[in-house]
């Protein structure tokens, strides 16, 4: 449990909530129902084992923040509880409520113990990945989405490593791993990571199956520049050899020529490409004891106070930059 005040409300709150969920109760020494739901909250707070972290907030003597919070939420009374993830206050709760209607509450945004731990796994296989460890990386990753069905990075990087492992085998795996992915990557609300991973990996399964030989390809090609079937087929096998940077090479040849040839397959399978190598965005790191930086002074002299995050961005991968700039190019 931490005391927030006007001074680590930035570091100790909203930076700390982009690594946990954090639990605001804001309370007044005045108030008997603040006296009741403060020992619920930290008992479940104990019993939750650091999936969310209870933070307190004297209303008396931090009238600013409980005031914009109040606002926000439209809420005049107290106790009156604030939850942030990823360095929003995202839901709340007023009144001294009972523990289990907390934890129902704490269900939409406190992660399982199944969910922690495979993330966990996760960037272990990710660690292990990085070395070369492929087989220690797999193995992190079948026992994270057997934690944590719905991990989403442990199933993308189990098809990534897969597909980089080519084997008939571990296509069939990937498919396997790829098929709850499927429902989101068709219909109206297409979501781009799992479309892009089925679109790569229905792609370099198609050519393993049914694709002619390089020689083949190249003989085609070099008869016919506008053979984008050829093309197409052997960007889909420089994927299978995983030459992702040679595959978008060559569907950059069709786009230039014909952006919407093939309802715009080049262009499709290009962008799903890019989606698959680019990583997700990290967490920030954990601010670290003794520097915590405070929300900074406003023109009066006082702390100005900020009750959103900022958003960290991740460095820039110049491959994928410069495979974006080149696309960009060939469309306009």
């Amino acid at each position: 449990m931490i005391d927030i005040t006007l001074e680590n409300f930035e570091s100790d709150l909203l930076a700390a909530s982009q690594q946990v969920p954090i639990l605001l109760d804001i309370w007044a020494p005045w108030c008997g129902p603040c006296k009741q739901l403060g020992p619920v909250l930290e008992g479940l707070e104990a019993e939750y084992q650091g999936r969310f972290t209870l933070a307190k907030l004297n209303a008396d003597e931090q009238a600013e923040i409980a005031g914009q919070l109040s606002e926000m939420f439209g809420v005049r009374s107290i106790p009156f509880c604030v939850m942030f993830v990823g360095g929003q206050p995202v839901d709340g709760f007023v009144g001294a409520l009972p523990a289990e209607q907390i934890r129902g509450f704490l269900a939409k945004h406190v992660p399982t113990e199944g969910e922690v731990a495979a993330e966990a796994e996760v960037a272990q296989a990710e660690a292990l990945a990085e070395e070369g460890q492929t087989g220690g990386a797999v193995d992190l990753l079948l026992d994270a989405l057997a934690k944590d069905p719905n991990n989403d990075e442990a199933r993308f990087d189990l098809i990534a490593l897969m597909l980089a492992e080519g084997s008939d085998n571990a296509l069939q795996h990937a498919q396997l791993v790829a098929e709850p992915l499927r429902p989101r990557a068709t219909g109206l609300l297409v979501e781009a990571r799992p479309a892009a991973f089925v679109r790569v990996l229905d792609a370099v399964i198609g050519v393993r199956a049914n694709g002619r030989p390089l020689s083949t390809l190249q003989e085609a090609i070099a008869a016919n520049k506008r053979d984008f079937a050829a093309r197409l087929e052997l960007a889909s096998l420089h994927l299978a050899l995983g030459r992702q940077t040679e595959a978008m090479d060559e569907l950059l040849e069709v786009i230039m020529r014909d952006k919407a040839w093939n309802d715009e397959a080049a262009r499709k399978l290009y962008v799903a490409i890019l989606e698959t190598m680019t990583k997700p965005q990290p967490k920030p790191a954990a601010p670290a004891p003794g520097k915590a930086a405070g929300p900074g002074p406003a023109p009066d002299g006082k702390p100005k106070l900020e009750i959103a995050g900022k958003v960290e961005v991740a460095g820039a991968d110049p491959v994928i930059d410069a495979y974006r700039r080149k696309l960009s190019m060939a469309l306009f």
